[in-house]
């Protein structure tokens, strides 16, 4: 239906769309969209073949306009542009050093390797499950594509936000099913036998600080006798010790990695990757490597906050876990003195024969062989945690209680962390049994 036309001597209301035939026989159109950030209008112009695709074109504006959802003005960033650019300037001043590096290798591995030419304003859905089903046939697991997809969608919300696109396309992607694996904290007889074989061991009390308070990784090896207050016997949890990445302080990160640069594929029967899938070559731009550089920085073992605020707890001490303390604490004052100047002070409450701080990795294979020497089932260092949460579930503490002991935000982690044992479905059917039958 042709469009009606204006009567003669009238004008067009400040700010309506316009839409006429040019001298090049094609159809154009104008959309007032807002104020430029100079305070002129922002116009934007169409042009198409015919009068129905201005028409359509046109009406597609209006629509993004009224929503507010308006697209910036000027040619439309690529994903790799502003990947870059949101993880550069935006994500990884403002997240943990841990986020960050999983945020790293979603951008740099996977995302712009495999769409990074694409406009951030014309991708799909489905080249974000495309790309996921490519990456489950390549042998990487489901909980990859997940982190991936997390990342992906953080990252178009931003661009969303910020007007460099009108929609988040990955949330309407989906990400493969993930199985999470079924947790089995340990029974009453296991906590038994790691506890007894643990306090055999040097630094053993570490591991039986895991079990009872169910105290993390980074914050069990990160603790120091200065916040273990003996009048009241409680221990403060206040700071985490984790292995960060070093980072290049030289002024060329590019030719400084050189010689680690990664030029070619694995070839087909390559031995050297065997657990996980081979990397990819390095980009032409690969500023990695950095732990070879001369000047390197920020990396190795550092000391950072807990989690969150509410990780900053305080723990009172059963008595019998604060004398084993104790008793740790005389072991290393001999340790110290049979070091002499060999020890690195840094009040470490466990620490290396040297007085240094535990690696998070030899830690980890501590937990992997003391586990085998008592003889119980393989199980993560973090199952501990989950272990200690079950026994406060059996206990009957309150679950304000617990959030506070474990260092909790909301009570969702509850329900991630206290499982139901063997041990309680059996109390459950004697009660029922007594309930029920034995009156």
């Amino acid at each position: 239906m042709p469009r009606k036309k204006r009567s003669e001597g009238t004008r067009r209301p400040n700010g309506a769309s316009s839409i006429y035939q040019g001298s090049d026989g094609k159809w154009h159109g104008w959309v007032t969209m807002g104020t430029r950030d100079d305070g002129k209008p922002d116009r934007r112009h169409l042009q198409r073949r015919t009068e129905a695709e201005v028409i359509d074109a046109v009406r597609e504006l209006e629509k993004q306009r009224d929503s507010g959802k308006v697209k910036k003005p000027g040619r439309a960033w690529t994903v790799e542009k502003w990947l870059t650019h949101w993880f550069e300037n935006i994500a990884a001043p403002s997240v943990r050093h841990k986020a960050a590096n999983a945020y790293r290798t979603a951008v740099y591995r996977h995302l712009i390797p495999n769409l990074g030419a694409h406009r951030v304003d014309r991708i799909e859905p489905e080249h974000f499950e495309k790309l996921y089903a490519k990456m489950l046939t390549s042998g990487l697991k489901a909980g990859t594509a997940h982190q991936v997809h997390r990342t992906a969608r953080t990252a178009f919300g931003e661009a969303l936000r910020r007007g460099h696109t009108v929609r988040n396309p990955v949330e309407l992607a989906k990400p493969p099913r993930l199985e999470e694996a079924e947790i089995e904290p340990f029974e009453a007889d296991e906590i038994g036998q790691l506890l007894v074989t643990a306090l055999s061991w040097r630094n053993g009390v570490r591991f039986v600080l895991a079990l009872t308070l169910g105290t993390r990784q980074g914050e069990t090896i990160g603790l120091k006798w200065s916040r273990l207050d003996r009048k009241h016997k409680a221990l403060r949890i206040a700071k985490q010790l984790q292995r960060q990445t070093w980072k290049h302080g030289c002024d060329n990160p590019h030719k400084c990695g050189a010689k680690y640069h990664k030029a070619n594929p694995c070839k087909e029967d390559c031995k050297r990757h065997q657990r996980k899938p081979c990397p990819p070559p390095c980009p032409p731009d690969c500023m990695s490597h950095a732990r070879w550089c001369p000047k390197r920085h920020g990396g190795g073992l550092v000391e950072v906050d807990v989690k969150s605020h509410a990780g900053k707890r305080g723990i009172v001490l059963p008595d019998r876990l604060y004398d084993l303390l104790i008793a740790h604490e005389e072991k290393q004052a001999k340790e110290r003195e049979l070091a002499g100047s060999e020890w690195h002070e840094g009040d470490w409450m466990f620490a290396q024969p040297n007085g240094k701080p535990l690696d998070p990795r030899r830690d980890l294979d501590e937990w992997k062989a003391l586990l085998e020497e008592a003889g119980v089932r393989e199980a993560r260092l973090h199952d501990a945690r989950h272990t200690a949460a079950t026994v406060l579930l059996v206990l009957g503490v309150p679950e304000r209680a617990v959030m506070e002991f474990m260092g909790w935000s909301n009570t969702a982690m509850a329900k991630r962390y206290q499982h139901i044992t063997g041990a309680l479905r059996r109390d459950i059917a004697d009660r029922l049994n007594g309930y029920l039958w034995e009156s």
